[in-house]
């Protein structure tokens, strides 16, 4: 018996020392680790398609200079992946409102990647004032018929906002000539852009010196367009079902005073916080309301939130 425990010791001492020699080996040793990164991880360099181009007009991309700008831009959004996958996210979910509004305005879709280089489609909130998905500036949206004030700001209701977008872009396509200047247009001004053809003397966004943020716009927008049209050839894995759905609502109208949202809430079976998250423009937890204007306010349908 003792024999037979002696062997079955040893036995098991020799199974210990080859699982610890094992481990050593699997472990990440300098000598092993970048063997380990490599087969886990590749980055490549991307081939620039020769066709790229921006609501029908083509990018110049015989141009040295100008194929390495949207090789930038192809890089930069093709290897922030975590970005790269909110923005596959959100786009099914706000295209849908976006894209049937750009057509009625006959302003071409290529513009919804406009919005999401703009604010990542957010209700963003840029340090010189703008605001909403199509960042709009306070003056910009009054001008446009947007009520923009501490109680009511409508740069935060999508279809309005995207409507004042389209009306600036048609502006400025009149005035400059082309959607490639629009779309530059609504980030460095009508004049601005229009002061920097004239200074310069070309009539073309790809020939003009420009700062950094206007100089990589387009780019930014065609790698957008680019990577969310052709996900699978960009390395990026989902299903339908991992991105964002757009909840259905329905219309409540208000044309009076509402002193309290949490109660007003409560009347349709939610909360204020699923009142705010549908109704963004609604800046504080009343509406004054002195007019008598009628608004419409989102309420989701029965059956797309828990509420405990």
């Amino acid at each position: 018996m003792k024999i037979i425990q002696k062997a079955l010791a040893f036995v098991g001492l020799l199974s210990l020392c080859a699982l610890f020699i094992y481990a050593l080996q699997d472990a990440p040793t300098d000598e092993n680790f970048e063997t380990k990164l490599i087969n886990d991880y590749n980055v490549y360099a991307l081939q620039v398609p020769d066709d790229l181009n921006f609501a029908g007009e083509p990018m110049p991309l015989d141009n040295p200079d100008i194929l390495e700008r949207m090789d930038r831009e192809l890089l930069v959004n093709t290897y922030w992946q975590s970005n790269g996958l909110l923005m596959f996210k959100r786009a099914k979910k706000y295209f849908p409102v976006i894209e049937p509004i750009l057509a009625r305005n006959g302003v071409p879709d290529d513009f919804k990647y406009l919005a999401v280089i703009e604010s990542g489609l957010t209700n963003a909130v840029s340090p010189a004032g703008a605001r909403g998905v199509w960042q709009i500036m306070p003056a910009t949206g009054r001008e446009n018929g947007l009520e923009v004030n501490k109680n009511v700001d409508e740069r935060y209701h999508l279809e309005k906002a995207t409507e004042v977008a389209c009306k600036y872009l048609l502006e400025a396509k009149n005035k400059l000539g082309s959607w490639t200047l629009s779309a530059a247009a609504y980030n460095a001004g009508k004049a601005g852009i229009s002061k920097r053809l004239k200074e310069q003397g070309v009539s073309d966004y790809y020939d003009l010196l420009l700062g950094e943020e206007t100089g990589r716009y387009l780019f930014r927008i065609v790698a957008l367009k680019e990577i969310l049209s052709n996900p699978k050839k960009y390395g990026f894995n989902f299903r339908d079902k991992d991105l964002y759905a757009n909840i259905p609502t329905y219309k409540v109208e208000v044309d009076t005073a509402v002193t309290d949202f949490t109660q007003f809430a409560a009347r349709f079976g939610i909360n204020y916080k699923l009142l705010k998250l549908h109704n963004p423009w609604l800046r504080e937890p009343h509406l004054n309301n002195k007019s008598r204007k009628q608004y419409y306010v989102e309420i989701p349908k029965d059956g797309y939130y828990s509420l405990n």
